[in-house]
């Protein structure tokens, strides 16, 4: 029994695709899932990088993250909420520069022995 508990869990976990978006301090994670019934969804998850203190001593690095999952039934709409919602952005702001693709701004330690 518990075997099978196992097996339906890690079903429910499976990816079946995956994208790897790397934005600056950001990095987005776009996986197709499946669930128990079988069915395709999506999870969106968003990984910050988190570096609090001031020297290395007390240097602590963690990762701050939030997901969403976007099932097939929304599709549609999401994509017309999220479309009208970058056009009133672009409209008052302007398009963004697109970020470099390797604006990925390591940390960098001086460390003197």
């Amino acid at each position: 029994m518990e075997n099978f508990k196992k097996s339906e869990e890690s079903r429910e976990k499976e990816i079946v695709f995956s994208r790897t978006i790397k934005a600056g301090k950001r990095i987005y994670y776009v996986d197709v899932k499946r669930n128990k019934k079988n069915e395709l969804y999506l999870a969106v998850t968003e990984s910050k990088k988190i570096v609090e203190g001031n020297d290395f001593s007390s240097l602590t690095i963690s990762f701050e993250k939030h997901k969403i999952f976007l099932y097939q039934e929304d599709f549609e709409k999401f994509l017309a909420g999220m479309n009208e919602a970058i056009a009133y952005i672009e409209k008052e702001q302007g398009k963004a520069e697109p970020r470099p693709e390797n604006d990925d701004q390591e940390i960098k330690i001086d460390m003197d022995f």
